[in-house]
Formats: structure tokens, C-alpha cells, sequence
């Protein structure tokens, strides 16, 4: 065996797990595809400072998690943490502010975090996102969340749930975070050493720990739906009335914050039923104010993603089965190096009539070629030896019912056409 191995947080996705990923991307795809949304791809790598701009010099992904390298000409860049701040460089970059708004994109990429991996968290990992820039409406706000809502259905999970909240705007969010602040001055003995820094740093976050110790405490902090300003309250109950139209449930908690600075007013999270630390599917919210930070003209944005993974290991702990990936049915079978070619010839005809084939392992006898056949689970096999070099025919075995017949090998793409029902 060799001394190298994956790395530790990431992972090989062998073929035979390949079905649940092309399941995942297809229902991404399709769902986006039909509500107008259209792919983009950013580089795995940008500007540092997109991201310690973008997300938040306060954040942990910033302050922990990202992976950061200078290049040759010493510029600094990080590989894609997270996939919103990309796709707002891009939006600047290549001037969509000028198209009809709002603008529809979604992705699929890999991102790259240093966290301590676990079942659902890995340092690499997939994401599925989209984004809506260019309209500040509570309408978007539903749009996404919907949007979130009909893929993880579209996928078959069930037993799931939306918790929602509003963090507020600049006007409205400081005066929030001072009666938080208190809160939590009042009581700095109960906190564990990261809230500690966070009373100081960036104290919404303190309702986001994870740690047994502070948990009471968050529970007890006042929440910001009680604090919003006249705009902000019209534009949740707004969104509150949108989601009761289109019957999409959900619960408000007052502890929900998501861990990135650009999020403004809207934030929402889709749970599992097991709702451990590591369990949310995916998540998102409004970004009202990133565009600008970032150097571009004001764009209110609201957005969502999830992670591959994760959605994966809840497809799996609910037992949902997924199509098999196309593969071939047929096997071409020679007897030595003249019915080979042949066999070749055959295969490539087959191939451009939309028929798979695959040819048996040379120097492996006809018996040895027909238990490969087996092993693959193929359907047919297609056996050329001299005889049927000679007379322009093929033989025709089905495995699975034992049965054969000669054909003529002009009529071999017919034969089988039919006999795979496609």
C-alpha cells in the first residue's frame, strides 16, 4: 500500500458513490434551471482581502479556517471558503448591475475550511448555492427560501424544518447589540473563553456558541425580532405573510445569527430532525450591504447554500435510494486478433447509435470474457469468432436469460436496440 493517503478532511468519492453526488447536482440543477437561475463558476482561489472584507475579519472563518498562501509575485489568496462573496466579485467584475435585476445565479464548487472534521464537516467540502441580487424585497426573501425548501423535497428527505429570523440593518441592529452587550456584561462568569472575546469582538455571535456552558445564557438573551425598526419589522412580517401564502412552516428563533458579517435582516436555517450542531443542511440569508463592501454599487442580495456532503449522509439516514448511473450493457466478445479488430469496428458503430459497449479483456479466453460480462452486469454479449468474421454475423447472448441467436451484423445495432428497449 503507499504511505500517501487523502489528507485529513477530505476525501475520495469512488465510483460507486458517484450515483448519490450526480443525484444531488442533477436536482440542483434542474430546480434552479426552472426557476431561471443561471450557473456560474468562480475560481477556487481569490484576493484575500475579498474575503476578509467580504465575510468578516471577526468571523471564524476568517480569523481559523481559511487557507491562505502569497503566490510567486507575492500577492496574497485564499482558497474558496465560502461561495457568496465570489459570486458578488463577479457580479461587479463583469458589470451584471447593467442587466435586467434582480439577477438569478446559482453554483456548485468545492470550498475549503481548516475545521476539525467530522461526520458532515469536512476541510474540503461541496457546496450548492444560489443567490439573488438586485431587489431587496421580502418577495426574494420567500423566493429563496421556498426555492431551499422545494429542492431538499425534490430530493425526498422529509422530516425536516425552517427556523427563521431577522438580525435587522445598520440603523436598527446597533442599538440591539448594546442591550445584548449588557446581557451578557451582567453575567461575563457564565461564558466560556471564545464568548469572552466575541462579548468584545462581535457579540451576535454569542447567541451562535456551541458550548454546553453557554447555552442557559442564550437562551435568556433578548432577541433582535423585538428590536427591528419600523423598516425592517414591515419587511419580516412581509416575508412572515409570503411564506403563509405558498405554506411553507417554519419557527422563529431569536438565537439564529448564521457565523458571517454580511448578513442583514433575513436568516434562515433547514434542519434535520436530529438537530445536532453539525446537522443544519443549508442555510442563507440576506446581504444587503456586501455588494458595496466589496467595492461595487449598492445591491441588496439574498441568498442560500448546502452543503453536498451533508445532504448526502441524510439521504443515506433515511434510506432514500437514487437512480443508477448510466453504464453499458453490452460486451463485445473476439476470439483472437483479426475477430478483435472486428470486435473494435463493431463497438465504435454501436457507439455512435447511442448503444455502450465495452470490449472483453484481450488475451482472455471466450468463457473468461463472458464471465466479465457477468461480473459487469451486462445485459448482452456480443460474440464475433472466425466463423462469424467470415459470414458478416455476430451472436447475440443475453445473460440473464441464457438465450442466443445469430444475427447479421448489419441488422446487430437493431437487434439490440430492441432488445434493450431504447
Amino acid at each position: 500500500m503507499s504511505g500517501f493517503r487523502a489528507p485529513r478532511g477530505t476525501q475520495d468519492i469512488l465510483p460507486e458513490e458517484q450515483p448519490l453526488w450526480h443525484y444531488v447536482r442533477k436536482k440542483a440543477e434542474e430546480i434552479c434551471c426552472n426557476y431561471g437561475y443561471g450557473r456560474i463558476d468562480t475560481p477556487v482561489f481569490e484576493a484575500t482581502g475579498l474575503f476578509t472584507r467580504g465575510v468578516g475579519q471577526e468571523t471564524d472563518i476568517v480569523e481559523k479556517e481559511m487557507y491562505t498562501f502569497n503566490d510567486r509575485s507575492g500577492g496574497s489568496f485564499t482558497l474558496r471558503p465560502e461561495g457568496t462573496a465570489p459570486v458578488c466579485r463577479a457580479y461587479i467584475e463583469h458589470g451584471m448591475n447593467s442587466l435586467p435585476q434582480p439577477v438569478r445565479l446559482y453554483y456548485l464548487a468545492p470550498a475549503f475550511r481548516y475545521e476539525r472534521p467530522q461526520a458532515g464537516r469536512m476541510r474540503q467540502h461541496h457546496q450548492f448555492g444560489f443567490e439573488v441580487i438586485g431587489d431587496g424585497s421580502a418577495l426574494v426573501d420567500a423566493e429563496v427560501i421556498r426555492l431551499a425548501w422545494r429542492f431538499f423535497e425534490l430530493l425526498g428527505l422529509s422530516r425536516l424544518s425552517i427556523v427563521l429570523n431577522s438580525i435587522g440593518c445598520r440603523q436598527c441592529r446597533p442599538v440591539y447589540l448594546e442591550k445584548l452587550k449588557s446581557f451578557y456584561e451582567k453575567n461575563t462568569d457564565k461564558l466560556c473563553p471564545d464568548c469572552r472575546v466575541r462579548l468584545e469582538k462581535n457579540p451576535l455571535r454569542l447567541l451562535d456558541c456551541k458550548q454546553d456552558k453557554c447555552q442557559p445564557l442564550a437562551m435568556e438573551a433578548p432577541g433582535s425580532v423585538k428590536h427591528l425598526c419600523p423598516d425592517c419589522l414591515s419587511h419580516f412580517e412581509l416575508l412572515e405573510k409570503y411564506l403563509a401564502i405558498a405554506g411553507i412552516d417554519y419557527q422563529i428563533s431569536h438565537r439564529l445569527v448564521r457565523g458571517l458579517d454580511y448578513y442583514t435582516r433575513t436568516v434562515f436555517e433547514v434542519l434535520p430532525e436530529d438537530k445536532g450542531s453539525q446537522s443544519t443542511l443549508g442555510g442563507g440569508g440576506r446581504y444587503d450591504g456586501l455588494i458595496q463592501e466589496i467595492g461595487g454599487r449598492p445591491a441588496p442580495a439574498m441568498g442560500f447554500a448546502a452543503g453536498i456532503e451533508r445532504i448526502i449522509l441524510n439521504l443515506n439516514r433515511q434510506g432514500i435510494s437514487v437512480p443508477a448511473l448510466p453504464r453499458p450493457d453490452v460486451l463485445l466478445a473476439y476470439t483472437d486478433g483479426e475477430t478483435r479488430d472486428e470486435a473494435l469496428a463493431v463497438s465504435e458503430g454501436l457507439g455512435s447509435s447511442g448503444i455502450g459497449s465495452v470490449l472483453g479483456r484481450e488475451g482472455s479466453s471466450l468463457k473468461s470474457q463472458l464471465r466479465q460480462a457477468n461480473n459487469l452486469g451486462m445485459k448482452l454479449a456480443v460474440i464475433i469468432g472466425s466463423d462469424e468474421l467470415r459470414e458478416g454475423r455476430a451472436v447475440v447472448r443475453d445473460l440473464q436469460k441464457g438465450t442466443q441467436e445469430t444475427v447479421s451484423r448489419k441488422d446487430l445495432g437493431l437487434v439490440l436496440t430492441a432488445s434493450l428497449n431504447i
